[in-house]
Parts: structure tokens; C-alpha cells; sequence
């Protein structure tokens, strides 16, 4: 076992570049048994989800292989099997992503529940739903054997904006017969990334970045290649470390497009970054004073499908927030379990008031200082390595194969930017 020990009150100083979309990169790898050519995808991050992927389509009989630093090349000249490998689906929820396009290559999947991280209920209906509107029928048991003997294209309004739904739906209905109206689509950048990478492969989807995607179903896809847009996600983070340790640092390539909401939701919080060109800035000395509502009422801060605030940030704002003057409610509308974190804030000093499972209230600045804690999830563990990062004295982190899960090289990212964090076995 690994576990990060950090020495924190460093500010984080430099240049970055961050990795590509984990969330692009799953269902982009998915995506590529829907042809039996060679697809080529680059700028992959080199993270856990992305190696254990590798392995479920590997054990499907699929040729898939690193050809070069951050390059897939995938073939799916053949998929032997449509038996998912239930041990490793229970590592990711990513392996639900498959569901769309072995079935509509292959006519059948049988799909074990899907893993991932445990942030409360999350649910699958929208995934079958959608399936069966297009043809699928579908025998729930422990897990999921769903088959087909056509996919007919159909307008389909899903019951939430889901991301992975939205990437099943898209994906089955690619060379579904006739045309397909996906309504309540989500439309986050990796949703779009997805689309425009399909449409490379052979694939006529219009209205990409809406909630209403229109798929006319072809023939055949065939190979391609793409590279994957940055993770905003991962943008994000990087600016809340800046901010709370007084750095000052330059994010590369950061695609300023996606991160109008980001930075609005930074600016409540008084951190301030300068757009230039495709990179942005977060300079020295941050205000850090929240910025209250109309007569002088408390903010709020809470998460919505895009265009709204990530849901994948909600963490890194809180403890952002715990280091900013003033007080500001935190909630979580999407995962019930996922607030359940500040727990580890409590013993660094934060002052927090946890309402219920989905919101906080946070009442700033706490000074932090040092503990050892456990990451529990992908972006709870960012996030406490963040309030580490700004604490006084050591932290030591455990359980930092959650982290590695989203983030690429974390640690050598931050110490190339200053930080005093190393990665132990112990």
C-alpha cells in the first residue's frame, strides 16, 4: 500500500499542463467496439480507471494496447465474448459504458453491476430505459443480460440528464435503423468530445453540445484517430490548490470554452483567474472573501448538470471555501453520500456545519493544520490533499489509489509546482 505524506504551507508555484479526460476517455475506448477497425486515441491519462478499462476490453477478446506515451490503438476486428468480467466491472462504474456499443455490435451483453466510487445511489434506469426505447429487452438479475435482434432508432426523453446514459444511448444509436432524438441529453465537454470523436468514426450526430442530440443511424463505422480534449476537472483542482496556498500558477491548454461556470463559482469564493488565450492564470495574493447575495444574504454554492457547477468540483470548492472570509452553504444536489468527507475536515480545524447528506455550511477561514486521513473517494481524496497542501505541519494521506484513480502523476504534477509531497509505501 502507498500513501502520500505531505508537508503543507508551500505555495504551489509554475507552469502545467493538464492531462486528458478521463471521462472523454472511457467512453471513447467503449466507442471503439463499435467498428472493426483500428481506432487510435491520444492524449489518454495514465490512471487506474483507464488501466482497468484496458483490462475489460482486453478479456472481450479485443486487441488494445499503449502504442505510444498517453496512445491507445484499439481493434475490435473480432469480440469474442459479450460476458463482461464481473471482478473487474467492480472496480469502475465506467464499465456500464460498454452496454451501448457491444449491443449494438455484438446483439447481446451480459453486464455485471458496475463499481466505482461510493457517493450515494447511482442509478442505471436511465442506461435501460434508453436501451429498451431503442430495442433492447433486458432480464435484470444480479446483473444485467440484455439482447437485441435490431436497434431501431426513436425519440427518446430520458428521466435525467445523465451523463453515462446520455453516452449509451449515443453510442447504441449510431448504427441503430433510422433516426434517433436523444432529449435531456447531457452535454458536458466529454459528452461533446464523445460525439465529435463518433462523427470521425463514420457517425452523423447533430446538435452536439445541446440537450436534445439527433442521431441518423449508418451502415458501419470505421477506424479513426482523436485526441482528448483537458480535464476540466482536473483544471479545477489545480486552481483551488493554487488559491488556497497564496501560489501562482499558469495552467497550458486549459480550453477556457468549458470553464465559464468554474470560474464564476471561484469568483463567489474571491479567487480571481485571468483568461490567456487557451491557457488561464491564477496570480498571487487571492482575495479569498466570499461574495454574499443581495443584502448581504449567505451564498450558496451547488452543483447542476452542465452548464451548471461539476459535480466533481463540489468537494475542492468546500475546502477552498473553509480558507475564504465569510460563510457560504455547499450543497450537494446529486449524491447523497458524497459530502460525508467534510469528517476529515473536522479534525483539521475546518469549521463546518453538516446540515444533512446533502449540504454544509462553511464558515471561513480556519487555519488547518496537519492529520492522517483516508481518501474515501476520487475527489474527496483531491480534496483533502488540498487542505493539506494549505495546512500547517505533516498530513500524511492513505488509501491514495482513489486519487490515482482521476488524477495522473499527482504528485509529481505538485512537485514540479513546489509542493513537499511524497509517495511512501508503508
Amino acid at each position: 500500500m502507498e500513501e502520500f505524506v505531505i508537508e503543507g504551507g508551500h505555495p504551489l508555484e509554475g507552469t502545467l499542463t493538464p492531462s486528458g479526460n478521463k471521462n472523454a476517455a472511457l467512453p471513447m475506448m467503449a466507442a471503439a467496439l463499435l467498428t472493426d477497425e483500428q481506432v487510435v486515441l491520444r492524449n489518454v491519462p495514465r490512471i487506474e480507471d483507464i488501466r482497468t478499462m484496458v483490462e475489460i476490453i482486453s478479456a472481450l477478446g479485443v486487441e488494445i494496447a499503449e502504442t505510444d506515451d498517453h496512445e491507445l490503438t484499439i481493434h475490435a476486428q473480432q469480440v469474442s465474448t459479450t460476458d463482461l468480467h464481473p471482478e473487474l466491472c467492480r472496480h469502475i462504474r465506467a464499465s456500464i459504458l460498454l452496454a451501448g456499443p457491444v449491443l449494438a455490435r455484438c446483439g447481446r451483453i451480459n453486464l455485471p453491476p458496475p463499481g466505482g466510487d461510493v457517493i450515494g445511489r447511482r442509478r442505471v434506469d436511465t442506461h435501460l430505459m434508453a436501451l429498451r426505447s431503442l430495442g433492447a429487452e433486458i432480464e435484470i438479475g444480479h446483473g444485467y443480460d440484455i439482447k437485441t435482434s435490431e436497434l431501431k432508432g426513436q425519440e427518446i426523453f430520458l428521466d435525467e440528464a445523465s451523463v453515462t446514459g446520455t453516452e449509451n444511448a449515443l453510442m447504441a444509436a449510431c448504427t441503430a435503423k433510422g433516426r434517433t432524438i436523444i432529449k435531456n441529453a447531457a452535454s458536458e465537454p466529454h459528452v461533446q468530445d464523445l460525439a465529435q470523436f463518433l462523427n470521425k468514426l463514420g457517425a452523423s450526430i447533430s446538435n452536439i453540445g445541446t440537450n436534445t442530440l439527433i442521431v441518423d443511424g449508418v451502415e458501419k463505422l470505421h477506424g479513426g484517430e482523436h485526441i482528448i480534449s483537458p480535464d476540466h476537472i482536473e483544471i479545477g483542482s489545480f486552481i483551488g490548490a493554487a488559491a488556497v496556498t497564496n501560489g501562482e500558477v499558469l495552467i497550458k491548454n486549459a480550453v477556457p470554452k468549458h470553464l465559464p461556470m468554474i470560474l464564476l463559482t471561484f469568483k463567489k469564493l474571491g479567487v480571481t483567474v485571468e483568461v490567456q488565450g487557451q491557457d488561464v492564470f491564477v496570480p498571487r495574493q487571492q482575495s479569498l472573501r466570499i461574495t454574499t447575495d443581495a443584502h448581504g444574504i449567505i451564498p450558496r454554492i451547488d452543483d447542476a448538470p452542465w452548464p451548471g457547477f461539476p459535480a466533481d468540483l463540489m468537494s475542492i470548492a468546500t475546502v477552498v471555501a473553509t480558507q475564504c472570509e465569510g460563510t457560504i452553504l455547499m450543497f450537494e444536489k446529486m449524491y447523497e453520500s458524497r459530502m460525508f468527507f467534510v469528517d476529515k475536515l473536522f479534525s483539521m480545524g475546518a469549521r463546518i456545519i453538516l446540515c444533512d447528506p446533502h449540504r454544509a455550511i462553511v464558515i471561513g477561514p480556519a487555519k488547518l493544520h496537519g492529520e492522517t486521513l483516508t481518501s474515501p473517494d476520487i475527489r474527496a481524496g483531491m480534496a483533502i490533499l488540498i487542505a493539506a497542501l494549505c495546512a500547517e505541519g505533516r498530513s500524511i494521506i492513505k488509501n491514495i489509489g482513489q486519487i490515482d484513480r482521476g488524477y495522473e502523476r499527482i504528485d509529481e504534477k505538485l512537485q514540479s509546482l513546489g509542493a513537499r509531497i511524497r509517495r511512501v509505501k508503508h
